[in-house]
């Protein structure tokens, strides 16, 4: 309970004292799955399970399901106090893909925006393969949301370990612009145009130039 109350003091001393248009959440906004074996937790889920222990496997679909509840009842407190203090404030999310984001994290973003905790959904496609890119654009689910709420995707642009063409990142910026998506970001700064790069820094930005020029009228 004390960390859940810095996280709440932080977001709303930020909302309070500057003047931010929003704030996003990422995909460390979760719980590995490995964890909820602390005395806390295991006394909640005893109180709510007629005394009984979690189960020893991280993975049990009811105990998974349970943590995931706990994480989502934090961020709805987390809405209802921002919104309170500043209502056009906009919350944002940059989660992984969602069987992912679940599986590994405990996040279940999905309900979030069914349930308008989220206002906006960034999702984290960071794969090099264009059928699994791909697939994450078609999901289904991704779908249903864009209905809900704006909806862009995240691409990566490399890390210092995992260097990526300029040719991939320009393939899967049309990839989002053929799906219709409300925009995209960048992961992260660094790679976008530097000497960490594979290709030439000013043959990088020239293509990000290119990308992002206006169209003729």
């Amino acid at each position: 309970p004390q960390v859940q109350r810095f996280i709440e003091d932080l977001i709303i001393e930020v909302v309070i004292k500057y003047d931010v248009d929003g704030i996003q959440f990422d995909d460390n906004f979760g719980m590995p799955i490995e964890l909820g074996y602390d005395w806390y937790t295991r006394k909640i889920y005893k109180q709510e399970h007629e005394g009984k222990l979690p189960p020893n496997n991280p993975a049990d679909p009811e105990w998974m399901q349970w943590r995931a509840d706990k994480i989502t009842a934090f961020m709805k407190t987390l809405h209802d106090q921002i919104k309170a203090v500043k209502p056009d404030c906009l919350i944002s999310l940059a989660p992984n893909p969602r069987e992912f984001a679940y599986n590994e994290s405990l996040q279940d973003w999905e309900t979030w925006v069914k349930q308008g905790l989220i206002e906006e959904l960034i999702l984290q496609v960071y794969r090099d393969s264009p059928k699994a890119f791909l697939s994450e654009l078609d999901d289904p689910a991704i779908r249903e949301l864009r209905g809900k709420i704006p909806v862009g995707i995240g691409i990566l642009s490399g890390t210092m370990g995992h260097p990526v063409e300029i040719e991939q990142i320009q393939q899967q910026v049309q990839d989002v612009r053929d799906h219709n998506f409300q925009g995209m970001s960048f992961f992260y700064w660094e790679t976008l145009w530097s000497y960490f790069t594979p290709d030439a820094p000013r043959e990088r930005r020239r293509v990000f130039e290119i990308l992002f020029s206006p169209s003729p009228s």
